[in-house]
C-alpha cells in the first residue's frame, strides 16, 4: 500500500551558489557516508550529486508529511547500490519501503520518493 509520495526540484545553480555561501553547506546536507562519494567527483559532478541528494531528502519529508524541520539532512542517507541505483535508508522509518528516483539536467534535478508499507 502506497503510503506518501513526495517530488522535488532544485536549480543546479541555487546549490553552486549555496556552497560558495557558506562552505558548511555540504556537511549539512550530507550524512559521511554521502560525503565520501561526494569528494571523489568533478566539480561539475558535485553540484548535480548534492543537488540530488537535496532534492531526494526534500522529497522524502514531503512523502512522509513533516517537512525538513521535523526531519534532519542527516537522519537521511542516500547511497547507491552496486548497479549504481539510489536507495534510501531514514532513521526511524524503517518500517517503509522507501523508492527513489533522482535525474538531472543541464540546470535542474529532480527526485521523486514512494513510500511503501503495509
Amino acid at each position: 500500500m502506497i503510503k506518501g509520495i513526495g517530488i522535488d526540484l532544485i536549480e543546479l545553480e541555487r546549490i553552486k551558489q549555496s556552497i560558495k555561501r557558506n562552505p558548511r553547506f555540504v556537511q549539512r546536507i550530507l550524512t559521511g557516508k554521502e560525503q565520501n562519494r561526494y569528494e571523489t567527483l568533478n566539480s561539475r559532478r558535485r553540484i548535480e550529486f548534492l543537488a540530488g541528494r537535496f532534492a531526494a531528502k526534500e522529497a522524502f519529508a514531503k512523502a512522509v508529511g513533516t517537512g525538513i524541520g521535523k526531519l534532519s539532512f542527516q537522519d537521511i542517507e542516500v547511497l547507491s547500490n552496486a548497479e549504481g541505483a539510489p536507495q534510501m535508508q531514514v532513521t526511524n522509518y524503517s518500517s517503509l519501503i522507501i523508492w527513489v528516483a533522482i535525474t538531472h539536467s543541464a540546470e535542474h534535478a529532480v527526485a521523486q520518493v514512494v513510500l511503501e508499507g503495509m
